[in-house]
């Protein structure tokens, strides 16, 4: 290990392929993949790591393109360690590992109406960066306070104001690894907040490929904000439409295709390179562009290199 490389409690592993990390299973490997063991570790590692040496802290992957020649830099990967949920009164915490989906159940059986929550992709540290959302409820409107690491190792409290939610946007700091979240939800019945869950989850299910390798909504919607699921929902700027308005559902390139099922879904068939993935995506914007004008912006956020020619 050499001085820019502390020794930490947690797992540091050189040249980790992230393709297996990821929920499209593309990508070359990071530098460094880091797993720290507590907050503690994290603080220690960060601290002592050189300021020159980047950090990408990395959820599961389920809203992620790794590009295939990799990650130049320690890649940070929040497991076991930070994964807890706990329920006070009508807050619930929990670590930024911890999925959305566990952290809507969790707060249901306490009688705390999070349940929004349930069919988003992904961990709440990735939640909270996106302002992730739907059925018109968003994480900024049930945040209460996040904790997190800085890029220099110290451990600092986010409220509402630093972060400055916006629809899939916030302005967390350049290098800061978020620890916990903490949300507050309205009282509800536990039995209502449950059956609400599953039909939430079987609507899903009918309308998006949730069986297939995706990695969730692949463009944000230029309307500016997410499906409210309900009847009266309009569907002229929905990213799904003008895809479809410009011909390109189920449109193909390599191993990756926009999904048949759901246009706004970028899926890898078997064997998709991060490059088909990505040059189908911006085949995608093109098309809608010169079809009706509109700019699609990736919610799919894509890191790395290409690989080399």
């Amino acid at each position: 290990m050499t001085k820019r490389f502390p020794t930490p409690k947690g797992r540091l592993t050189a040249g980790r392929s992230l393709a297996e990390l990821t929920w499209l299973r593309v990508g070359g490997p990071a530098d460094w993949l880091f797993q720290p063991a507590d907050v503690e570790d994290l603080c220690g590692f960060l601290r002592e790591l050189d300021p020159a040496v980047a950090v990408f802290p990395m959820g599961v992957g389920s809203n992620l393109i790794v590009r295939d020649g990799g990650l130049s830099a320690v890649v940070i990967r929040m497991g076991r360690g930070f994964n807890a949920i706990t329920v006070e009164g009508n807050r619930v915490t929990a670590g930024a590992a911890a999925l959305d989906a566990h952290v809507a159940r969790r707060a249901a059986e306490a009688g705390v109406d999070l349940t929004f929550l349930r069919t988003i992709p992904g961990a709440v540290g990735g939640a909270v960066r996106m302002n992730a959302g739907c059925y018109g409820s968003y994480v900024a409107d049930h945040f209460v306070e996040v904790q997190a690491v800085t890029r220099a190792g110290e451990v600092v409290t986010l409220d509402a104001d630093d972060l400055n939610f916006r629809y899939r946007q916030t302005d967390l700091p350049e290098g800061c690894v978020i620890t916990q979240a903490t949300f507050e939800g309205v009282s509800g019945d536990p039995e209502e907040l449950a059956a609400r869950m599953d039909a939430q989850l079987k609507k899903r299910d009918e309308t998006q490929p949730t069986k297939d390798r995706t990695a969730g909504s692949t463009f944000r919607n230029p309307a500016g904000f997410s499906s409210t699921g309900r009847s009266d929902d309009a569907h002229d700027l929905k990213a799904w439409k003008v895809i479809d308005d410009a011909g390109m559902r189920g449109a193909m390139r390599g191993g990756a295709q926009m999904s048949p099922m759901h246009s706004n879904f970028l899926v890898n068939t078997g064997g998709a390179t991060a490059a088909d993935l990505e040059g189908l995506g911006e085949e995608v914007r093109k098309k809608v562009f010169q079809h009706s004008g509109i700019e699609l912006v990736w919610e799919i956020m894509r890191v790395g290199k290409p690989a080399p020619e």
